[in-house]
């Protein structure tokens, strides 16, 4: 019986061990004295977002890249401007941060993602 429970122990933290998904953790912060209304950022394969960012709030999502291309940030300001920025290029695999900086005058993105591809 013990055997059999140092076997199962030991399968289990091979599987724990060897089970890496790699992900990308992104933080989109607003540094504007406005709330953010709509934000949607674009990756390979997908997108993800929220429908009001408070000013100085932090938005936090982890996601999988499938695909590699390029990454683009869409939100609509309070005055219900609409802007656009583009960001740089993910590589399928890719691992690590990604930051994006609302502020009052232009956007900044800031990867440390391994397997990223600049542009």
């Amino acid at each position: 019986m013990r055997s059999i429970r140092t076997l199962a122990l030991c399968a289990v933290l091979l599987a724990a061990a060897g089970c890496h998904s790699p992900y990308i953790e992104a933080t989109v912060s607003n540094h504007t004295a406005q709330p953010i209304e709509l934000l949607e950022v674009d990756y390979p394969s997908a997108s993800f977002g929220t429908q009001n960012l408070a000013p100085g709030a932090d938005f936090h999502y982890r996601f999988k890249v499938l695909g590699s291309g390029g990454t683009k940030l869409l939100y609509t300001d309070s005055a219900h401007h609409d802007h656009k920025s583009d960001g740089p290029a993910l590589n399928e695999g890719a691992e690590g941060r990604l930051s994006i900086v609302v502020a009052p005058s232009d956007v900044t993105w800031q990867s440390t993602p391994a397997n990223a591809a600049h542009h």
